[in-house]
């Protein structure tokens, strides 16, 4: 009997169906050693040499795969291809009296197939080392971050409190772009349009120079003036540009795409959308889902033009395969894009997020290997004389003369501008009206899920495996709150940030935590030993620890008022010395307290309440409200004796 070890029982049920007969599949349920949770767990002056435990709860399984490994005549690790799973074989291996190699092979598969795993079988292999000191170097780098600067939070700013080495770096650009928001001032332009035709066509223009000068229109008097000259104007269709522009097909996705694309269509969070894949990736319907590589398999290029061809016809089929390289400086090239494993397979019946996500995967991978749309752009300039002044308008439209890959799906078009009428230069055109418009600049965007992820991947901070676990992780520690997709910085985040800027500001620049990836990249490639990689970053950190300890001032954290008057405080003291009700955040979220905490334990819930909105059921107040997992609805302020709840907003 040949034991197979893998992660997962969903993976395992998987296997089991391919090897049959002659091999034992086994799950470990993740990580089975791990650093100590009641103490650092790092030998600081010995090389930071990690001190290893047996997870908590895993005594069990650990004795059952000893035992099995005993009777088998080889043991197969299977884990997952990243550097997660070669620590996982690692530990594995360790634990099972790994001193008998001849009797442990490794194998690597980028999908869960029977042919992917028969050849794995074929060419078994060792624990990859250096992918295992890549995953060490970054789990001991986490804990003397956490383990080691936590603790000055907790004297320094609020107990309780803990930091990360990237999730602070994160939580930094969410207070930057809050700050920036909160700075900005709206400017004050206006736009002009006018509405013309020609017959039964209809055209409208927008105003966008004079006498040859672009326009910039900055009060209500410019504009009044300029609508009333182009009330008097003739118009005249100075050019009509008629150019084609081909759209070039979209990638397959990587595992930042597709979290992005999933927040952006589906309203996902990262943290689901990987969830969905992973079940996806161990029930063998696509291939390894943490990638950053835009790479495809030739076998599956191939299968996928000919099915193409077969579906869409061979107008849609490139001459030669569509081929993509990732922007990014540390993408991993051997590695496959996310893809399903079967091409004939548009759709699938699994839970409904998983045939969504699935769905979208398979549009991604046929659309690559597509020819391009090829779209019409037309750009028609309008003349308006008055006067001694010839004002130049224009509009723009789009038309589809052949979808090439958006054959696939309608939902991926994104045509710019108006359907033109057919016009040609020198055509008259009457006047139907001239619209003026008061408009101000808008301040920056509030990050979602998706534009943080967008803006990590393009600083080089953090990896595909820990985008989700970034997200989640800031808010689970109420560092930041997402209200209606966007997310925003609680008091306590812009607090932390605001110390660890002054304190520890390396650990902070986002250009050092790039470097400090690239560098746990070249441990992966056997370029730097890991313990030197920390060495040269401890040096500098622990001197700033003692620092910040001994010279560091405490942090106060504002509480946002709500105007209410404790009600424990009016009942016992003078109107003079009563408390406010105020809003703090706590491990389990915002909740009210009195201001004078501690003399004063009054405590209550916190309801936040949707402005403008009535519950349809009674009329009552709208509250904001999370499930346990944290994810946000919408419900009656009379719970329970009303039951309303949706996990859309309102209508107001």
């Amino acid at each position: 009997m040949k034991l197979v070890i893998v992660e997962s029982p969903t993976k395992a049920r998987t296997l089991q169906k391919f090897l049959g007969t002659g091999f034992k599949i086994e799950a470990s349920m993740g990580h089975v050693r791990d650093l100590p949770k009641s103490k650092l767990g790092v030998d600081v002056a010995n090389d930071f040499k990690p001190e290893y435990v047996l997870v908590k709860g895993k005594q069990k399984i650990v004795s059952r795969l000893r035992q099995l490994a005993k009777g088998a005549s080889e043991v197969i690790l299977a884990t997952d291809q990243d550097r997660e799973g070669e620590a996982i074989a690692f530990h594995i291996q360790h634990l099972l009296n790994g001193k008998q190699k001849h009797k442990f092979n490794r194998i690597v598969f980028h999908e869960i197939t029977k042919e992917a795993i028969e050849a794995a079988l074929k060419q078994p292999g060792q624990v990859g080392l250096k992918l295992v000191e890549a995953q060490q170097a970054r789990r001991v780098l986490d804990r003397l971050v956490g383990y080691q600067l936590s603790p000055i939070l907790w004297r320094k700013v609020r107990r309780g409190l803990s930091a990360g080495r990237v999730q602070s770096v994160a939580v930094r650009l969410i207070v930057e772009k809050e700050a920036e928001i909160e700075a900005f001032k709206p400017v004050e332009f206006w736009e002009i349009t006018v509405e013309l035709k020609k017959e039964a066509d209809e055209l409208t223009v927008k105003l966008v120079k004079i006498n040859a000068k672009k326009i910039n229109l900055e009060t209500g008097e410019q504009a009044k003036q300029i609508e009333t000259d182009l009330l008097k104007a003739k118009y005249r269709v100075d050019q009509v540009e008629v150019r084609p522009i081909k759209r070039g097909a979209l990638p397959p996705l990587m595992t930042s795409t597709m979290q992005r694309t999933a927040g952006n269509r589906f309203g996902w969070s990262a943290k689901k959308t990987m969830r969905e894949a992973q079940q996806l990736y161990e029930q063998g319907f696509i291939t390894y889902h943490r990638t950053d590589s835009l790479n495809l398999a030739a076998e599956a290029v191939n299968k996928a033009r000919k099915y193409i061809e077969t579906k869409f016809g061979p107008e849609y089929l490139p001459e030669n395969p569509n081929y993509y390289k990732a922007k990014s400086k540390t993408s991993q090239g051997a590695h496959e894009a996310i893809r399903p494993t079967d091409v004939n397979k548009e759709s699938i019946e699994v839970s409904q997020g998983g045939d969504k996500l699935y769905r979208l995967i398979w549009e991604r991978m046929m659309m690559s290997q597509m020819k391009p749309a090829q779209v019409e752009k037309t750009v028609i300039t309008v003349k308006a004389e008055v006067n001694d002044k010839i004002y130049g308008l224009t509009a723009q439209g789009e038309r589809l003369k052949f979808d090439g890959w958006l054959k696939v799906s309608p939902k991926w078009q994104l045509f710019k501008g108006q359907e033109l009428p057919k016009l040609s230069q020198n055509d008259n055109l009457e006047l139907v009206g001239v619209k003026p418009e008061q408009k101000f600049t808008q301040p920056p965007l509030r990050y979602t899920e998706a534009s943080l992820i967008k803006v990590l991947e393009e600083k080089g901070i953090g990896r595909p495996s820990t985008y989700a676990p970034i997200i989640s992780t800031i808010q689970d520690r109420n560092y930041v709150e997402k209200k209606e997709q966007k997310l925003w910085p609680t008091v306590i985040g812009k607090a932390v940030t605001e110390f660890l800027l002054k304190h520890f500001s390396k650990v902070m620049d986002y250009e050092f935590t790039a470097g400090m990836e690239a560098g746990l990249d070249e441990v992966a490639e056997g370029k730097v030993k890991w313990h030197l990689l920390l060495k040269n970053f401890y040096l500098d950190f622990d001197k700033k620890l003692k620092e910040a300890q001994e010279k560091a001032e405490r942090v106060k954290i504002e509480t946002e008022k709500t105007g209410d008057k404790c009600p424990e405080c009016k009942a016992r003291l003078p109107a003079g010395r009563q408390g406010e009700v105020v809003i703090r955040v706590g491990r389990f979220g915002k909740f009210l307290s009195c201001s004078q905490f501690p003399e004063c334990k009054y405590t209550a819930n916190y309801k936040e309440v949707l402005e403008g909105f009535k519950c349809p059921d009674c009329g009552s107040e709208v509250v904001i409200k999370k499930t346990k997992r944290g994810k946000q609805f919408y419900g009656c302020a009379n719970y329970p004796k009303c039951k309303w709840a949706s996990w859309n907003k309102p209508k107001s």
